[in-house]
Protein backbone atom coordinates (compact mmCIF):
# COMPACT_ATOMS: atom_id res chain seq x y z
CA UNK A 1 0.00 0.00 0.00
CA UNK A 2 1.32 3.30 -1.28
CA UNK A 3 0.91 6.17 1.56
CA UNK A 4 1.70 9.82 1.09
CA UNK A 5 3.41 12.26 3.69
CA UNK A 6 1.58 15.26 2.21
CA UNK A 7 -1.81 13.77 1.21
CA UNK A 8 -3.46 17.44 1.01
CA UNK A 9 -1.44 18.21 -2.16
CA UNK A 10 -3.39 15.21 -3.75
CA UNK A 11 -6.61 17.84 -4.05
CA UNK A 12 -4.15 19.63 -6.60
CA UNK A 13 -4.85 17.06 -8.97
CA UNK A 14 -8.66 18.66 -9.24
CA UNK A 15 -6.58 20.95 -11.75
CA UNK A 16 -6.01 18.21 -14.30
CA UNK A 17 -9.51 17.49 -15.45
CA UNK A 18 -10.42 21.40 -15.19
CA UNK A 19 -7.27 22.22 -17.19
CA UNK A 20 -8.40 19.58 -20.15
CA UNK A 21 -12.15 20.90 -20.08
CA UNK A 22 -10.91 24.30 -20.66
CA UNK A 23 -8.30 23.02 -23.84
CA UNK A 24 -11.81 21.40 -25.22
CA UNK A 25 -13.39 24.40 -25.18
CA UNK A 26 -10.39 26.68 -26.84
CA UNK A 27 -10.10 23.83 -29.71
CA UNK A 28 -14.04 24.16 -30.04
CA UNK A 29 -13.84 27.94 -30.08
CA UNK A 30 -11.10 27.58 -32.80
CA UNK A 31 -12.94 25.44 -34.72
CA UNK A 32 -16.14 28.01 -34.46
CA UNK A 33 -13.37 30.93 -35.63
CA UNK A 34 -12.23 28.76 -38.74
CA UNK A 35 -15.94 28.13 -39.58
CA UNK A 36 -16.61 32.19 -40.60
CA UNK A 37 -13.78 32.15 -42.84
CA UNK A 38 -15.49 28.53 -45.09
CA UNK A 39 -15.48 25.18 -44.96
CA UNK A 40 -13.23 23.59 -42.57
CA UNK A 41 -12.54 20.33 -45.40
CA UNK A 42 -11.77 23.21 -47.68
CA UNK A 43 -9.89 25.34 -45.27
CA UNK A 44 -7.55 22.46 -44.10
CA UNK A 45 -5.31 21.91 -47.76
CA UNK A 46 -4.52 25.90 -47.12
CA UNK A 47 -3.08 24.74 -43.77
CA UNK A 48 -0.93 21.63 -44.77
CA UNK A 49 1.71 21.78 -41.39
CA UNK A 50 -1.67 22.05 -38.76
CA UNK A 51 -1.94 19.09 -37.08
CA UNK A 52 -5.41 17.48 -36.00
CA UNK A 53 -3.66 15.50 -32.89
CA UNK A 54 -0.70 16.82 -32.08
CA UNK A 55 -2.28 19.74 -29.97
CA UNK A 56 -4.11 16.52 -27.86
CA UNK A 57 -0.67 14.88 -27.73
CA UNK A 58 0.72 17.68 -26.22
CA UNK A 59 -2.29 18.91 -24.08
CA UNK A 60 -1.83 14.79 -22.67
CA UNK A 61 1.85 15.12 -21.96
CA UNK A 62 1.70 18.26 -20.60
CA UNK A 63 -0.86 17.26 -18.22
CA UNK A 64 0.38 14.04 -17.21
CA UNK A 65 3.50 15.59 -16.45
CA UNK A 66 1.52 18.06 -14.06
CA UNK A 67 -0.15 14.77 -12.65
CA UNK A 68 3.46 13.50 -11.29
CA UNK A 69 4.40 16.49 -10.67
CA UNK A 70 1.52 16.72 -8.26
CA UNK A 71 2.44 13.35 -6.69
CA UNK A 72 5.84 14.08 -6.10
CA UNK A 73 5.30 17.09 -4.51
CA UNK A 74 2.63 14.64 -1.54
CA UNK A 75 5.41 12.49 -0.96
CA UNK A 76 4.49 8.97 -1.79
CA UNK A 77 6.63 6.21 0.09
CA UNK A 78 5.65 2.39 0.94
CA UNK A 79 5.52 2.16 4.89
CA UNK A 80 8.04 0.06 6.56
CA UNK A 81 7.25 -3.65 5.80
CA UNK A 82 6.23 -3.56 2.34
CA UNK A 83 8.64 -3.99 0.03
CA UNK A 84 11.16 -3.98 2.99
CA UNK A 85 12.85 -6.73 5.01
CA UNK A 86 13.48 -6.08 9.12
CA UNK A 87 15.67 -7.61 11.05
CA UNK A 88 16.64 -6.92 15.10
CA UNK A 89 20.27 -6.00 15.96
CA UNK A 90 22.02 -4.82 19.40
CA UNK A 91 21.70 -0.63 18.91
CA UNK A 92 23.52 2.09 21.65
CA UNK A 93 21.32 5.01 21.84
CA UNK A 94 20.03 7.94 23.70
CA UNK A 95 16.19 9.13 23.43
CA UNK A 96 15.49 12.27 22.23
CA UNK A 97 12.09 14.54 22.46
CA UNK A 98 11.98 17.73 19.75
CA UNK A 99 9.84 20.18 20.85
CA UNK A 100 9.00 22.69 17.71
CA UNK A 101 7.01 25.96 17.96
CA UNK A 102 4.28 26.24 15.77
CA UNK A 103 3.02 29.42 17.29
CA UNK A 104 1.85 31.94 14.46
CA UNK A 105 5.35 34.43 15.28
CA UNK A 106 7.17 31.53 13.77
CA UNK A 107 5.74 32.58 10.26
CA UNK A 108 7.89 35.45 11.31
CA UNK A 109 11.69 36.02 9.34
CA UNK A 110 14.32 33.75 11.34
CA UNK A 111 16.68 36.94 10.38
CA UNK A 112 15.84 41.23 10.11
CA UNK A 113 15.40 40.98 6.99
CA UNK A 114 11.18 40.70 6.75
CA UNK A 115 11.34 39.06 3.74
CA UNK A 116 13.51 36.15 4.95
CA UNK A 117 13.43 32.38 4.96
CA UNK A 118 10.45 31.72 8.36
CA UNK A 119 11.50 30.57 11.93
CA UNK A 120 9.77 27.59 11.11
CA UNK A 121 11.18 26.88 8.09
CA UNK A 122 14.57 27.29 9.19
CA UNK A 123 13.70 25.08 12.49
CA UNK A 124 12.93 22.57 10.31
CA UNK A 125 15.51 22.31 8.03
CA UNK A 126 18.08 22.34 11.17
CA UNK A 127 16.04 19.45 13.15
CA UNK A 128 16.08 17.31 9.68
CA UNK A 129 20.11 17.31 10.17
CA UNK A 130 19.84 16.86 13.59
CA UNK A 131 18.12 13.69 12.57
CA UNK A 132 20.51 12.55 9.97
CA UNK A 133 23.45 13.05 12.06
CA UNK A 134 21.45 9.92 14.54
CA UNK A 135 22.51 6.40 14.16
CA UNK A 136 20.76 4.53 16.92
CA UNK A 137 18.88 7.08 18.82
CA UNK A 138 15.52 7.34 19.28
CA UNK A 139 13.66 10.26 18.45
CA UNK A 140 9.87 11.77 19.22
CA UNK A 141 8.17 15.02 18.04
CA UNK A 142 5.69 17.44 19.94
CA UNK A 143 4.29 20.73 18.23
CA UNK A 144 2.89 23.51 20.31
CA UNK A 145 1.48 26.87 20.47
CA UNK A 146 -1.01 27.37 23.27
CA UNK A 147 -1.30 23.64 23.79
CA UNK A 148 1.07 20.81 23.52
CA UNK A 149 0.21 17.50 21.06
CA UNK A 150 2.52 14.83 20.28
CA UNK A 151 2.77 14.45 16.76
CA UNK A 152 4.90 11.53 16.56
CA UNK A 153 6.05 8.93 19.83
CA UNK A 154 9.21 7.97 20.88
CA UNK A 155 10.88 5.65 17.56
CA UNK A 156 13.71 4.88 15.70
CA UNK A 157 11.93 5.26 12.35
CA UNK A 158 13.83 8.52 11.04
CA UNK A 159 12.03 8.20 7.62
CA UNK A 160 8.92 8.42 9.64
CA UNK A 161 10.26 11.02 11.98
CA UNK A 162 11.39 13.64 8.91
CA UNK A 163 7.99 13.38 6.98
CA UNK A 164 6.14 14.12 10.31
CA UNK A 165 8.66 17.01 10.90
CA UNK A 166 8.09 17.73 7.13
CA UNK A 167 4.34 18.38 7.59
CA UNK A 168 4.45 20.85 10.36
CA UNK A 169 2.43 23.66 10.23
CA UNK A 170 1.49 26.33 12.18
CA UNK A 171 -2.36 25.70 11.66
CA UNK A 172 -1.82 22.47 13.72
CA UNK A 173 -2.76 23.59 17.09
CA UNK A 174 -5.84 25.21 17.06
CA UNK A 175 -4.66 27.35 20.65
CA UNK A 176 -2.70 30.39 19.90
CA UNK A 177 -0.36 30.86 22.60
CA UNK A 178 3.24 29.23 23.30
CA UNK A 179 3.21 26.88 26.08
CA UNK A 180 6.71 26.14 26.26
CA UNK A 181 6.14 24.64 29.82
CA UNK A 182 3.29 22.41 28.34
CA UNK A 183 5.41 21.43 26.11
CA UNK A 184 8.38 19.89 28.25
CA UNK A 185 5.75 18.67 30.52
CA UNK A 186 4.88 16.83 27.66
CA UNK A 187 7.88 15.79 26.77
CA UNK A 188 9.30 14.42 30.09
CA UNK A 189 5.91 11.81 30.09
CA UNK A 190 6.88 10.85 26.39
CA UNK A 191 9.75 9.07 26.85
CA UNK A 192 10.08 4.89 27.16
CA UNK A 193 9.20 4.73 30.54
CA UNK A 194 11.02 2.77 33.11
CA UNK A 195 14.00 2.66 31.21
CA UNK A 196 17.77 3.08 31.49
CA UNK A 197 17.94 5.42 28.65
CA UNK A 198 19.36 8.67 28.92
CA UNK A 199 17.16 11.16 27.91
CA UNK A 200 17.12 14.84 26.53
CA UNK A 201 14.39 17.03 25.16
CA UNK A 202 15.46 19.89 22.29
CA UNK A 203 13.29 22.86 22.07
CA UNK A 204 13.21 24.88 19.36
CA UNK A 205 11.36 28.24 20.00
CA UNK A 206 11.54 31.96 19.41
CA UNK A 207 11.12 32.54 23.51
CA UNK A 208 7.96 34.17 23.71
CA UNK A 209 6.46 32.62 26.39
CA UNK A 210 3.68 33.64 28.10
CA UNK A 211 1.58 30.68 29.47
CA UNK A 212 3.51 28.92 32.06
CA UNK A 213 6.82 29.05 34.05
CA UNK A 214 8.64 26.85 31.83
CA UNK A 215 11.60 27.39 33.76
CA UNK A 216 10.29 25.85 36.50
CA UNK A 217 9.41 23.02 34.23
CA UNK A 218 13.20 21.98 32.61
CA UNK A 219 14.55 22.45 35.99
CA UNK A 220 12.13 19.18 37.14
CA UNK A 221 13.54 17.61 33.64
CA UNK A 222 16.29 18.28 34.98
CA UNK A 223 16.14 16.70 38.27
CA UNK A 224 14.25 13.35 37.13
CA UNK A 225 17.67 13.09 34.47
CA UNK A 226 16.43 14.44 31.66
CA UNK A 227 18.46 17.54 29.88
CA UNK A 228 17.24 20.55 28.61
CA UNK A 229 19.08 21.85 25.07
CA UNK A 230 17.01 25.03 23.35
CA UNK A 231 17.57 26.48 20.03
CA UNK A 232 16.25 29.98 19.67
CA UNK A 233 15.29 30.94 16.39
CA UNK A 234 14.54 34.70 15.30
CA UNK A 235 16.41 38.29 15.74
CA UNK A 236 16.79 40.07 18.62
CA UNK A 237 15.78 43.22 16.42
CA UNK A 238 12.44 41.65 15.26
CA UNK A 239 10.25 41.23 12.53
CA UNK A 240 6.53 41.67 11.15
CA UNK A 241 4.42 38.37 11.03
CA UNK A 242 2.81 37.38 7.97
CA UNK A 243 -1.35 36.91 8.11
CA UNK A 244 -0.13 33.52 5.99
CA UNK A 245 2.66 31.28 4.79
CA UNK A 246 4.69 33.22 2.34
CA UNK A 247 2.08 36.58 2.76
CA UNK A 248 2.85 39.82 1.64
CA UNK A 249 0.97 41.17 4.10
CA UNK A 250 1.49 41.41 8.19
CA UNK A 251 -0.86 41.44 11.17
CA UNK A 252 -1.68 44.80 12.85
CA UNK A 253 -2.68 45.74 15.70
CA UNK A 254 -5.70 47.50 16.81
CA UNK A 255 -4.16 50.83 15.81
CA UNK A 256 -2.88 49.87 12.54
CA UNK A 257 0.51 49.22 13.44
CA UNK A 258 2.45 46.22 12.23
CA UNK A 259 2.90 43.46 15.18
CA UNK A 260 6.48 42.52 15.33
CA UNK A 261 8.25 39.29 17.30
CA UNK A 262 11.92 39.36 18.45
CA UNK A 263 13.15 36.19 19.73
CA UNK A 264 13.81 36.43 23.23
CA UNK A 265 16.95 35.07 24.37
CA UNK A 266 17.18 35.61 27.89
CA UNK A 267 13.90 33.31 28.04
CA UNK A 268 15.84 30.56 26.26
CA UNK A 269 19.09 31.02 27.97
CA UNK A 270 17.30 30.89 30.97
CA UNK A 271 15.09 27.44 30.15
CA UNK A 272 18.85 25.73 29.09
CA UNK A 273 20.21 26.81 32.12
CA UNK A 274 17.62 25.40 34.03
CA UNK A 275 17.74 22.15 32.17
CA UNK A 276 21.12 21.72 32.37
CA UNK A 277 21.68 22.11 28.78
CA UNK A 278 23.06 24.79 26.33
CA UNK A 279 21.47 27.40 24.36
CA UNK A 280 22.11 27.82 20.70
CA UNK A 281 21.08 30.18 18.04
CA UNK A 282 19.29 28.74 15.15
CA UNK A 283 21.48 31.40 12.94
CA UNK A 284 24.53 29.76 13.41
CA UNK A 285 25.72 27.50 11.24
CA UNK A 286 27.30 25.63 13.78
CA UNK A 287 24.05 25.31 15.16
CA UNK A 288 23.30 21.64 14.22
CA UNK A 289 27.02 20.09 14.49
CA UNK A 290 26.34 22.30 18.43
CA UNK A 291 24.01 20.22 19.49
CA UNK A 292 24.78 16.92 18.02
CA UNK A 293 28.28 17.79 20.33
CA UNK A 294 26.04 18.35 23.19
CA UNK A 295 23.70 14.77 22.97
CA UNK A 296 26.89 12.73 21.97
CA UNK A 297 28.34 13.77 25.53
CA UNK A 298 25.48 11.14 26.94
CA UNK A 299 25.95 7.88 28.31
CA UNK A 300 24.55 5.56 25.53
CA UNK A 301 21.99 2.55 26.35
CA UNK A 302 22.30 -1.05 24.94
CA UNK A 303 18.44 -2.27 22.96
CA UNK A 304 17.23 -4.13 20.40
CA UNK A 305 16.34 -2.63 17.36
CA UNK A 306 14.54 -3.59 14.37
CA UNK A 307 16.39 -2.38 11.53
CA UNK A 308 14.86 -2.10 7.94
CA UNK A 309 17.53 -3.68 5.39
CA UNK A 310 15.64 -2.76 2.59
CA UNK A 311 14.28 0.54 4.29
CA UNK A 312 10.44 2.37 3.37
CA UNK A 313 10.50 3.32 -0.32
CA UNK A 314 10.64 6.83 -1.25
CA UNK A 315 8.56 7.06 -4.21
CA UNK A 316 8.87 10.60 -5.01
CA UNK A 317 11.99 10.59 -7.14
CA UNK A 318 10.60 7.81 -9.60
CA UNK A 319 7.18 10.56 -9.76
CA UNK A 320 9.32 12.91 -10.71
CA UNK A 321 11.39 11.07 -12.93
CA UNK A 322 8.41 9.64 -14.81
CA UNK A 323 6.93 13.35 -14.67
CA UNK A 324 10.37 14.88 -16.42
CA UNK A 325 10.25 12.43 -19.17
CA UNK A 326 6.74 13.58 -20.11
CA UNK A 327 8.05 17.05 -20.16
CA UNK A 328 10.92 16.20 -22.26
CA UNK A 329 9.17 14.50 -24.75
CA UNK A 330 6.38 17.16 -25.12
CA UNK A 331 9.38 19.88 -25.41
CA UNK A 332 10.43 17.41 -28.64
CA UNK A 333 7.28 17.66 -30.19
CA UNK A 334 5.71 20.94 -32.26
CA UNK A 335 1.97 21.32 -32.83
CA UNK A 336 2.69 20.79 -36.28
CA UNK A 337 2.60 17.64 -38.12
CA UNK A 338 5.80 15.45 -37.78
CA UNK A 339 7.57 15.55 -41.55
CA UNK A 340 7.86 11.83 -42.30
CA UNK A 341 3.97 11.67 -41.81
CA UNK A 342 2.99 15.00 -43.44
CA UNK A 343 2.30 12.91 -46.69
CA UNK A 344 0.56 9.81 -44.85
CA UNK A 345 -3.01 9.85 -44.42
CA UNK A 346 -4.05 6.95 -42.13
CA UNK A 347 -7.87 7.72 -42.86
CA UNK A 348 -8.39 7.82 -45.81
CA UNK A 349 -8.77 4.13 -48.38
CA UNK A 350 -7.09 4.14 -51.84
CA UNK A 351 -9.14 4.46 -55.24
CA UNK A 352 -9.06 1.35 -57.62
CA UNK A 353 -7.46 4.19 -59.94
CA UNK A 354 -4.49 5.07 -56.79
CA UNK A 355 -3.71 1.14 -56.78
CA UNK A 356 -3.22 0.40 -60.01
CA UNK A 357 -6.18 -1.52 -60.82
Amino acid sequence: MISFANPHLLYLLLIVPVVAVLYYIAVLARKRTLARFGNLKTLSPLMPDASRYMGWVKTTLALLALTFIIIALARPYTPSGEGATTEEKTARGIEVMLCVDVSNSMLASSTDDPRGISRLQRAKMLLEKLIDKMNDDKVGLIVFAGDAYTQLPITSDYISAKMFLNGITTDMVPTQGTAIGAALDMAINSFTPDSEFRKAIVLITDGENFEDNAVEIAELAAESGIEVDVVGIGSGKGAPIPVAPGASDYMRDYNGNEVKTALNEQMAKDIAKAGDGIYVSGNSSAAVADIDNQLSKLATTEYKRSAAVSSANELFPIAALIALIFLVIDGMLSYSKISWLRDINFFTKKTDNESGN
